[in-house]
Parts: structure tokens; sequence; C-alpha cells
């Protein structure tokens, strides 16, 4: 009994994990402009809830976080506007706070991977 009791424990607490650290683009689409937009949904080890990147030509145009340090992430967003893509990833990518494993920056850095990774759908 003790054995099951321990199994149902251990999958339950992968599951978990897995849920708490699930990241996703709810939206990607791109203009008659060539501005590429996109909606991600960070990890929610992160106290940020939504990420909207806009990006044309591989540069960041703008990047707006909802919930997070407000100033932090103001700040964040004000030094990534012009930066290029991968110097962005460069930068941000495997930034830690508090011990999560992963940070505010570094869900924006696994956003611009998944985005380099991915086609936009055009918009009408």
């Amino acid at each position: 009994m003790k054995k099951i009791l321990v199994t149902i424990l251990l999958m339950l607490s992968a599951f978990l994990s897995q849920e708490m650290y699930a990241q996703k683009i709810t939206k990607d689409v791109i203009d008659a402009d060539g501005i590429r937009t996109v909606v991600y949904v960070p990890s929610s080890a992160v106290c940020s809830r939504v990420i909207n990147i806009q990006l044309k030509d591989n540069v960041i145009v703008e990047a707006s976080y909802t919930g997070g340090c407000n100033g932090n992430t103001q700040g964040l967003s004000a030094l990534l506007r012009g930066m290029k893509v991968d110097d962005a990833i460069a930068k941000l990518d495997g930034i830690d706070c508090n011990g999560r494993g992963t940070s505010c920056p570094d869900q924006l850095a696994k956003a611009l991977k998944m985005i380099k990774a991915s086609k936009p759908q055009k918009q009408e």
C-alpha cells in the first residue's frame, strides 16, 4: 500500500511540475507592414502572466509584460527596444529569479527562441 501511495505522489508531482513550467504562444500574426505580434504565456514560476512582443526584421519593436515587477519589466522593455532577437536571447537566457530556475527575462528569451522556430500567420 505504501509503494502505491508513493508512486501516486510521484506521478502527481511530475504532472504538476510539467503544468507549472508550461509556456506557450497564444497568438502569432504578421501584419501588412511586416510587424510580427506575439502573445506568450510564460511559466507560472514567474510573476508575469503574459508577454506581448512585436518584432520587425528580427528586431524587437516592443516587449511588454502583464504582471511581474512593474519597474523592472518597464526597464527591461525599454532596454530591449531596437535590439536584435539573437542579442536579446544571448543576454537574457538563463537568468534566474530567487532560485525559481527561470525569470521574467529568461521567459522572454524562451519566447524569442520559440518565435524563431515558428512561422507567423498572415493577418487579413
